[in-house]
């Protein structure tokens, strides 16, 4: 049983699923998963291995289903807390569970800093934290690269340079450079759009974001920062270990990559059963 639902909130309308009853049949609270920019529809598989839990899925504003009003294209880690406060606070069954991918951890670790009695486990897997880096000046220097070729080639560029952003390996040097499109079998052509969430710069508060450490050891809120074990040495796994190091933990590897969680969805497969598995064992080691 899934449950569409929407919610006005200040310059947008938020779209969210429901699967399964309110209040959840085994006492246990709502299991949140968000991302950013990916939007519900990557979630179908992990959600899918929950039957059991009560799982509510979401589209960040200007994503999906959530259309925007306030005339705004970014995407603002602070903003979006209170867009995903306001669907806890009418899922009326807080505290929630959350999972939270890539750019919903950055929006989960901002919502548990400014609200902190909406979570009571929060798996932020892969934030993209660049600010948190020991080599942040070079790491925001490449993305500025990126999107600069972004800008002038369009998409193949910008995405073959993201494609090695990301796949980068240790601290970054002067010897990185944005590849050609065919290496990665992209499109050399230029499409003429400028809007992709991930190259345009629309996420720049995202990368740019540093958690409130002290907010986020003070709270209630049982904060596990998780890496996926075929991301080691990449960026989301250093910007993973820099925020767990500065929360005091050390990083709870999962299976598979940064998408790890991903069946069918956006053709990069991970490995859902087995990351779900770990995913539950992490949630109910309170």
């Amino acid at each position: 049983m899934t449950d569409t639902r929407t919610l006005e909130a200040p310059g947008a309308t938020l779209t969210y699923d429901v699967h399964g009853p309110l209040p959840a049949a085994d006492g246990q609270p709502p299991l949140v998963m968000v991302g950013q920019p990916m939007d519900a529809s990557g979630f179908g598989t992990l959600a899918s291995l929950f039957p059991d839990r009560t799982v509510v899925t979401y589209d960040p504003r200007g994503l999906g289903r959530s259309v925007r009003s306030d005339g705004r294209t970014d995407h603002d880690p602070e903003q979006q807390a209170e867009d995903l406060h306001g669907v806890i606070t009418a899922l009326g069954a807080g505290p929630v569970d959350v999972f939270a991918s890539s750019g919903g951890a950055v929006t989960a670790l901002a919502l548990v800093a400014a609200h902190p009695g909406d979570v009571r486990t929060l798996v932020a897997h892969e934030p993209p934290l660049l600010a948190m880096l020991p080599d942040a000046e070079q790491a925001f220097a490449a993305e500025r690269e990126i999107q600069a070729a972004y800008r002038k080639q369009g998409f193949g560029a910008g995405m073959a340079g993201f494609m090695a952003l990301t796949s980068w390996q240790g601290a970054f040097t002067d010897a990185f450079a944005i590849p050609e499109p065919a290496q990665f079998g992209l499109p050399t052509e230029d499409d003429g759009a400028r809007d992709n969430p991930l190259l345009s710069g629309a996420s720049n508060a995202v990368t740019a974001y540093r958690p409130d450490i002290e907010a986020l050891t003070a709270a209630p809120t049982r904060v596990v920062i998780a890496a996926g074990t075929e991301s080691r040495g990449t960026l989301t796994w250093r910007t993973s270990v820099a925020v767990a190091e500065a929360l005091g933990q050390e990083v709870t590897v999962f299976p598979s990559h940064h998408g790890g969680f991903l069946g069918g969805e956006h053709g990069y497969a991970g490995e859902p059963e087995a990351f779900a598995t770990t995913l539950r064992e992490v949630l109910t080691a309170r």
